[in-house]
Order: C-alpha cells, then structure tokens, then sequence
C-alpha cells in the first residue's frame, strides 16, 4: 500500500485552450480509464471521499482519496483487479460500507498532457490538461475537458502563481471537486431556516457531526496525518455535548446514542491527548541543547505508550461495536426527525450560563487544578449551549460564543501543562531525570500565565453572557 499527499487545484476550460509558454518540460502524453466506486447513497461522494480503479497500460490499481485542508488530499494506493477493492482499502471504508455494498457510479476515460513547471533545477508542479470522456457501457456519454495543477516540489505560493497565470490565459475557476463530481446528482446539503424549530436545528447540527465522523473515519484508521483523529475526536465531543446540551428539551431519548460516544471518546482521548503533547514537547525539546538527547529518550516513551493507546483504538474501531454505534445514530436522527419541541434553544443556553456563574463564584481565590479543570468543562458546556442559541440568535450571542471559546482555550492550555507534567514524571528514569525536570519547569511556567490569563477571560465571559441573554 503506497501513501501520499496531493496537493494541486482544478481550472475549468471553455472552448479551445492552449497552454501559455511555462518553464519546463513536456510530460509524456498518458491515456487511462478510470471506474469510481461509490454506496448506494454515495455517502463517499458526500463527504468528499473518491474510491476508484485506474487501468493504464495494462496496470490495474485501487485509489482512495481522502480530503485534507486546501487543495490537499492524500492518496492511498493499492494494486488489485476489478472483483473489487483490495482488503486494505476496504478496511478503511467500515464506516461507509454499513450503507450497501460498493459499486460502479462511473466510469471516466482521459488523456492527459502537460507541462512539469520547473524553477532552474526545481521541479514546481505539473500543470496537465485532461480531456475526459465519460463512458457508458462502452460508449460515449459525453465529453468534458479539464485543467488541473499538481505541485512537485513548489509551495502554495507557486499553486496561487501559477493560477493566475493560467487563469489570465483563459483558465476559469472551478469548484475544486473531483472529476467524478460532475456526473454525480448530489442532493445539496440544506441548512435550516434561522428560526426553525429546536429540534429541526438540533437535527441538522447532529447529522453534520456523523458525516464528520464518516468524513474522517478512514484518516483515523490510516493513522497518517493526526488532524485526521483530532476532527474525528470534535465530532464526537460536540455530539455528546449536543445530546446533553438538549436533554431538558428531549429528556434520555439519545441516552444510549450518549453512552456509546462516550465509549468511543474514550478510545480517542488518550491519543489525541498524545499527539498534542508530543508536538509540543517536540518544540521544547529543541531547546535543551545539552540534555536533547535525553529529552528526545522521554519522547521516544510517550510515543511508546500512543501506540499502545493506538492498537486498543484499532481494536475498538475493528469491532462490531463501532458499525453498531453508526447505525444507532443513524436511527436515532430518523426518530429525531419525527419529533416536536417547543423551541427553546435560548433557554438552554440561559440556564447553562446560570451554572457558569454558579461554579465560577464557587471558586477560591486560588482553585486548585482539579477545579480549574472542573471549571473547563462547565465552560464546554456553555459554549455548546451558546452555540445552539447562536442559531436564532444575533450578534451579542455570538460574541458570548466567542468569549467562551477564548476562556476554554486558557484553562485548556493549564491542562495541558498539568497533563504534560504527569506524563513526564511518569517516564523519566535516572538518565533522563535532568531533562525531565527542564521540561517540567517549562510546563509549569506555562501553567503561571494560563493562570494569570484566566479570570479576565471569565470576567469577559460572564458579562457578554450578561449582554446576550
């Protein structure tokens, strides 16, 4: 199985194009057909997710495409026949392949030619026109034509140069979707009406968070790029947060559907809570000088202990549990659906800042971590609510939202330092103690100014909540 990421941008073309004079070299003309795979309610297609088999000069491989920020999007690449996908790309569609078996939506033949942009010895990017035919049984269904830039070795700024530059040939923007998009009959996704009832909005914010969960399931079970499990993770945290945000309106019906996010928060927090912690202790590190090796030996155990977090995830998200957890919110939305509420959106925000109040003046002059941490989540709690009542709100809610947002930040940073300082006592041995305690130090520095930043943030909190509501 081969792994990359691509980074390119899609151009439209009207009529006869020709490529302007680029620095460079012709690329070999290629001529492929490729066969897109989808479930039989495209749920690949609707979070962005292409599956296709290409066949070039006899060659047959599996491509999965996963999205990333930008024009990225990584590639998963396998070889195989047309009986269907190798095992490992169909291992990671679990989450999309509760909906029907995988089928052909599409086939698409292209010829393709172009130019790798070069920057003296630097290749930058190829810049290649495709025409496409779309095939149907064997036979012509119609016809587009395609300009598309990948980047070689350049940067975001060389994809933006030389955009321009094509678009000032005659190139048009394009909405960046894959090929197979344009021949796709996609239902757009419609939000509700800003005073629509509760819980048609409570609806809509939930069913985005399980297309998040299918956006990001096959990322997370890569395990290749962790923004991957850190959105998988918020999706997960908002659903619960939204069931129980909503509870004085729908009493326990989601209880069941709670629980068992709260099973798969459990698999997911430790790793998260890892990979952040490595990243930041990655930048302090570089700063020991003398002591980096021995800091790079503590790193080495921390990434030691998120692998064997990792395997019980895989364990987790392999087991009949998983799927079973998908089609349990996948019902409950359809029950959901079928539900009436009085809207009442804002009063569950009003009553989540009570409580903020409440535990806010609750607190000593001095509050330990537990109850900072404590604090943190009331804060979360408040913020989701917030959020909901930001749905039919205005301006000042929106304000409070972001007040809460900026408050959760600065706990959440003394979390982290109190989290890291744990983690690092409980691997440091006798060579690594030097190192240990340097990092350390650094950690509860860091707590010092999330404490002293803090409490000005709740003042603000509470008085735009004041403000809002």
């Amino acid at each position: 199985m081969q792994t990359s990421l691509e980074r390119e941008l899609k151009l439209e073309l009207d009529g006869a194009f020709e490529l302007p004079d680029l620095p460079g070299h012709p690329l070999e003309s290629r001529v492929f057909t490729s066969t897109y795979y989808d479930t039989p309610e495209r749920s690949l297609a609707r979070v962005g997710i292409t599956l296709r088999r290409r066949l070039e000069n006899g060659v047959s491989r599996w491509q999965l495409k996963l999205p990333r920020d930008g024009a990225a999007r990584a590639e998963v690449e396998v070889l195989g026949g047309p009986s269907g996908p190798p095992a490992e790309l169909a291992g990671l569609l679990v989450a999309h392949r509760r909906h029907g078996p995988l089928e052909q939506i599409a086939t698409l033949r292209t010829r393709r030619s172009g130019v790798r942009v070069a920057d003296g010895e630097r290749a930058l990017a190829d810049v290649t026109v495709d025409a496409v035919v779309v095939l149907d049984a064997g036979r012509t269904a119609g016809s587009f034509v395609e300009l598309e830039v990948e980047l070689v070795d350049g940067d975001e700024a060389d994809l933006r140069r030389l955009s321009r530059e094509l678009r000032s040939a005659g190139a048009r923007r394009s909405d960046g979707k894959p090929k197979v998009m344009r021949l796709l009959d996609l239902a757009p996704v419609r939000l509700p009406r800003r005073q629509a009832p509760a819980v048609e909005q409570i609806h809509s914010l939930l069913e985005r968070q399980l297309r998040e969960l299918e956006r990001y399931d096959a990322g997370v079970r890569l395990g290749q790029d962790a923004e991957d499990l850190h959105r998988y993770r918020v999706a997960t945290r908002r659903s619960r947060a939204l069931i129980r945000a909503t509870r004085p309106l729908l009493g326990d019906r989601l209880a069941l559907l709670a629980a068992e996010l709260q099973w798969l928060a459990g698999l997911l927090g430790p790793v998260r809570d890892l990979d952040v912690l490595l990243e930041h202790l990655s930048v302090e590190c570089a700063g020991l000088e003398g002591d980096r090796a021995a800091g790079e030996v503590l790193l080495d155990a921390l990434a030691a202990e998120r692998a064997r977090h990792r395997a019980t995830l895989l364990e987790g998200l392999v087991s009949n549990r998983f799927p079973a957890l998908l089609e349990r919110f996948d019902s409950e939305l359809a029950l959901l659906a079928g539900l009436a509420a009085e809207s009442g959106l804002q009063e569950l925000a009003v009553e989540e800042l009570r409580k903020l109040k409440r535990d806010a003046r609750r607190l000593p002059e001095v509050p330990t971590d537990d109850e900072l941490h404590d604090l943190r989540k009331r804060v979360k709690h408040a913020r989701y609510a917030a959020e909901l009542a930001a749905l039919d709100g205005g301006k000042a809610v929106d304000r409070y939202v972001d007040a809460l947002k900026a408050l959760q930040e600065a706990i959440g940073e003394h979390q982290d330092a109190v989290v890291a300082e744990e983690r690092l006592r409980a691997v440091a041995r006798a060579k690594t103690a030097i190192a240990a305690g340097r990092l350390i130090e650094g950690e509860r520095m860091r707590r010092r100014r999330a404490r002293a930043a803090y409490s000005a943030k709740l003042e603000t909190a509470l008085a735009r909540g004041k403000t809002a509501f």
